[in-house]
């Protein structure tokens, strides 16, 4: 899970645009760009591999609870994990992993 923003800083016409942080567009200065950040969930291969598959993005409001925002997302995705049959009791629990950052 991560919140990864699409930056639009000349998008003066675009609405809800929030603040979002930027690392790196100018010689390495953390900066606040405005854009719009979405929370995104992904799926990690076991093992040694970079695959992944996107399993859910929501854009955040400005303004949004962003906990609250996340633990909806994280129990809605598991439940429709299960219901896809992709997760069944018995089998190892779902590994969470959060980007506090």
């Amino acid at each position: 899970m991560d919140v990864s923003s699409w930056l639009r800083p000349d998008a003066d016409a675009c609405s809800d645009r929030s603040f979002c942080h930027a690392l790196g567009r100018d010689l390495g200065k953390h900066q606040m760009v405005a854009g719009w950040p979405y929370s995104i969930v992904a799926a990690l291969e076991t093992g040694r591999s970079s695959w992944t598959a996107l399993l859910d993005a929501i854009w955040l409001e400005p303004g949004a609870d962003l906990a609250a925002v996340t633990a909806v997302q994280v129990r809605e995705v598991v439940e429709r994990l299960s219901k896809a049959g992709q997760w069944q009791r018995g089998q190892p629990d779902v590994l969470v992993v959060l980007d506090a950052g």
